[in-house]
């Protein structure tokens, strides 16, 4: 049975969802101001596997990534920029998409913008207020009064008299507490606006996702995942908003994945150490970027550097080069084989990749050794789950990157042009070909009827 590392229970818990047979999912995604970096890369990798897994379960999977079109950040990157924040979030949607597209990342079943569940938003602070769980401050805001939640906190194990404690932001004009936060902003003048109960205004960040969530998946719904950042405080004030709202159970299982970091430190646009998607996908494959991304368990820090992007490829390469020379197609799964039950095992203990990627390694060194059609069928199957090994092996192992100074067609006549000098013995002539082409990153491979040719 599925185990799922539960972040409200602080240990794994056996997996069983509300309505059997499905599963309702809601994964925090991207405020759209900006391109997007491999932090926002790996919780769509990661949670495109969750939901890849899930599926191969026999569950009928819904799945919600919200997208934030309005807030601060986009703003003021839109009032830089001298364009509609319409026209900028339109451009960076676009780029998202491109991005995940090349990743590999299958579309959710529902994409909603926060701009487009405003009466949901709008709805819920009303509920709230009526609750006396949200009033409107002197300064035209209406915050959400935390201690008058009981259960704030949970998530994260933080006691109120804690995050007071810990209170360093100035407490602006009107809260209560310092720990309350703002459901409805109050407009300011040239910023987009909306109307409502309390006059015009935008919503704040976290009565986004509650609203959107609970109009797309109910109030009570089985799996909500986002990236370790977010369990406080957007997480822990989505739970106080849609339990003090609906009074009911909002979430069962809250899963949050692991930063990436670069030298020991977040990667984050604040601290200006991220590096994009669509940079890195300028110097390697975006299968490599995948599968770098997919063989580290989701909870545990990604270490982001080229020398663990070079490692990732050289990996991949290794289950390629199996598959190179055994025609085998993907098919039906049969768990009852050895391999398969070892995946199935990992999968299913909190989705461990690195184990369950671990028998990819081993069917891969099965099929060197046997050439057998059924190992590399079984391979390719596997790792299907996973969005890896379902392009030819050769197209893989000869994908030039970008700026790699040589085409495919190049690098073919330099190959003829050294079987020539090896047949007429000028031995010399072909060896300055090979160190031409591996000082070009191409590693030749002889065989007695034919040369063949890899990216390195």
């Amino acid at each position: 049975m599925l185990k799922i590392y539960n972040t409200l229970a602080r240990d794994k818990q056996e997996f069983v969802p509300i309505e059997s047979g499905r599963v309702r999912m809601y994964v925090c995604g991207m405020t759209v101001y900006d391109y997007c970096h491999l932090g926002h890369a790996r919780v769509m990798v990661v949670f495109d596997l969750v939901r890849r897994w899930l599926r191969a379960s026999e569950f009928a999977v819904t799945y919600v990534r919200n997208i934030t079109d309005i807030d601060d950040k986009i703003i003021k990157r839109a009032q830089e920029n001298k364009e509609p924040v319409e026209a900028l979030t339109a451009r960076f949607i676009q780029a998202m998409n491109e991005d995940a597209d090349a990743l590999g990342i299958e579309r959710p079943d529902a994409e909603p913008r926060a701009t487009g569940h405003l009466p949901g938003m709008l709805e819920m602070i009303g509920v709230l207020e009526k609750k006396e769980l949200a009033y409107k401050a002197a300064n035209g805001d209406v915050n959400y009064s935390v201690r008058k939640f009981p259960d704030y906190g949970k998530l994260s194990g933080k006691s109120l008299d804690d995050l007071r404690a810990g209170e360093r932001v100035e407490v602006s004009l009107g809260k209560q507490d310092p720990l309350d936060f703002v459901l409805w902003k109050k407009a300011k003048e040239g910023e987009p606006s909306w109307d409502s109960p309390w006059g015009k205004g935008r919503p704040g960040w976290h009565i986004e996702c509650s609203a959107m969530s609970c109009t797309l998946l109910g109030k009570h719904f089985d799996i909500h995942g986002g990236g370790q950042d977010l369990q406080f405080p957007h997480h822990e004030n989505e739970i106080a908003q849609s339990e003090g709202a609906n009074q009911t159970k909002f979430v069962n299982y809250w899963m949050h994945n692991g930063f990436v970091r670069v030298d020991n430190e977040k990667m984050s646009k604040s601290l200006g150490n991220f590096f994009t998607v669509r940079e890195i996908l300028k110097k390697y494959d975006a299968e490599v970027v995948r599968f770098f991304i997919a063989r580290a368990h989701y909870r545990s820090p990604l270490s982001y550097s080229d020398l663990h992007l070079d490692d990732a490829k050289h990996a991949l390469t290794r289950l390629y080069t199996a598959l190179k020379d055994v025609g085998a197609k993907a098919g039906k799964v049969d768990w009852t084989d050895p391999h398969a039950a070892r995946f199935q095992e990992a999968m299913n203990d909190d989705f461990n990749t690195p184990e369950a990627v671990a028998v990819l390694f081993d069917l891969a060194n099965e099929v060197n050794r046997t050439r057998a059609v059924a190992a590399a069928g079984l391979l390719r199957s596997l790792a299907g789950i996973l969005g890896l090994l379902q392009r030819d092996p050769q197209a893989f192992l000869q994908a030039l990157p970008a700026g790699a100074g040589l085409t495919p067609q190049r690098i073919e006549e330099l190959i003829a042009a050294r079987v020539a000098a090896r047949k007429a013995k000028n031995f010399a002539e072909a060896d300055r070909i090979r160190k031409e082409l591996e000082s070009a990153g191409v590693i030749l491979e002889d065989s007695a009827q034919v040369t063949t040719w890899r990216w390195s």
